[in-house]
């Protein structure tokens, strides 16, 4: 199955902690901004309407309203005119992931048991396929009983969902190892080399030949791993208008991609002079090894503001294992800074470890409790412009996170 991060049936990724727009009038539109406030890691929960201040496009805003959530309850508000917050919880838990852990496990057995509560919706997306936990679940079965089997699932769709792209990943490393030990004087090297084309059970292929299939298997992890601009932006339009509080938790686990030593391949450069093929081919190896985002960012962020969700960016890092002869390179960079950006742009949290419990802990902790503000724009028009929006606390130095705008529909 093809490594494509946004899922089957709805697609996927999503985010923002939006403002829910409410028409009173053909010219009054009512902005909600979710914002949570931090001095380091914890919370500010003794804020008053007076403390914050919002622009708008950089013009001071009036605020109307503000309310204190926790959880799905309204600890204290303040209004100057009354609204009727949905804080409704929508989870949606997205594994790319290619491998299944036992702390994985523990994180699933930890959100069921500690975070979902009577009344939330939570939606599951693996590899392979979307669950959704019925809402009387809860009524019907035990915490353990549904822990027991969305392991199961997750554990079976992560092996077999990603199978192609760990195949193609152990491929790269025999050949890459293979390649290496060309070159190698290590004699353990060239032992394993003979192993593996015994074990491959085929005659010890040209350097042309492994060059040649080193490529296609770059290319091939490439086509496994492409982020999908349209169904990203599908995603943001399927959940803008859902009600509730839409939080969005996405689990990334760091690439490595076995390379051969730079040494090594500048070794063949030298050797390969009179073959201009060659030459070519490795210097174009180079170019593989450099990853570029390819969607428009810019755009992305903006429509994941406008939509009513907070996306949260758990970046799963396990430690790579060191193989003689092979160079492991981390070339998630593309990845990591779109959807790191598209968190931000939400007011989201990011954060990185080899421990996914300890990440889901740490992001449900940042979002449990929020601010919800009400602002109604000065001379607002509906010009479709995307207007940005700035939260600050006065005379305050504290983490500010919410999302950066919407457009002016």
């Amino acid at each position: 199955m093809r490594k494509i991060l946004f899922l089957p049936v709805f697609i996927v990724l999503c985010l923002s902690v939006f403002a829910q727009q409410i028409s009173e009038e053909a010219v009054v539109l009512n902005v909600e901004v979710p914002v949570r406030v931090f001095q380091r890691n914890t919370f500010i929960d003794d804020l008053t309407i007076n403390d914050f201040e919002v622009f708008e496009d950089g013009k001071k805003q009036r605020i109307e309203a503000v309310y204190l959530v926790k959880k799905r309850s309204i600890e204290r508000s303040e209004e100057k005119k009354r609204f009727a917050p949905d804080t409704a919880r929508n989870f949606y838990l997205f594994f790319e992931l290619s491998e299944y852990t036992a702390k994985l496990g523990e994180a699933v057995n930890n959100f069921v048991h500690n975070v979902i509560d009577p009344g939330d919706l939570l939606t599951i997306v693996t590899p392979m396929k979307t669950y959704r936990l019925r809402g009387k679940a809860l009524e019907v079965k035990s915490r353990e009983e549904i822990t027991e089997q969305l392991k199961g699932l997750m554990r079976r769709d992560i092996l077999i969902g990603n199978s192609e792209y760990r195949n193609a990943i152990r491929e790269l490393s025999t050949l890459a190892g293979l390649m290496s030990a060309t070159m190698s004087q290590d004699e353990t090297l060239r032992v394993n080399a003979d192993l593996f084309a015994e074990e491959d059970n085929k005659e010890r292929e040209s350097f042309r030949e492994q060059l040649t299939r080193y490529q296609e298997l770059l290319s091939r992890l490439e086509n496994l791993r492409k982020v999908d601009q349209g169904k990203l932006l599908d995603f943001a339009e399927y959940l803008r208008d859902r009600g509730g509080q839409k939080y969005v938790f996405l689990f990334y686990q760091r690439e490595y991609i076995p390379q051969i030593d730079p040494s090594i391949l500048n070794q063949f450069l030298s050797i390969y002079q009179g073959s201009p093929d060659i030459q070519m081919n490795i210097s174009n190896l180079f170019d593989f090894y450099r990853r570029d985002p390819l969607i428009d960012i810019k755009q992305v962020k903006k429509v994941y503001a406008d939509a009513s969700i907070s996306i949260h960016f758990l970046f799963f890092t396990p430690v790579v294992q060191k193989t003689l002869g092979i160079v492991f390179r981390e070339r998630s960079e593309d990845i990591y800074s779109t959807f790191s950006q598209m968190a931000r742009s939400t007011g989201g949290f990011i954060d990185s470890s080899a421990n996914p419990d300890s990440l889901l802990k740490k992001a449900i902790d940042s979002s449990r409790n929020y601010y919800l503000l009400y602002y109604s724009p000065k001379n607002y028009m509906r010009d479709g412009k995307f207007k940005n929006i700035n939260v600050r606390v006065k005379n305050k130095k504290y983490r500010i996170m919410h999302r950066v705008g919407y457009f002016a529909n």
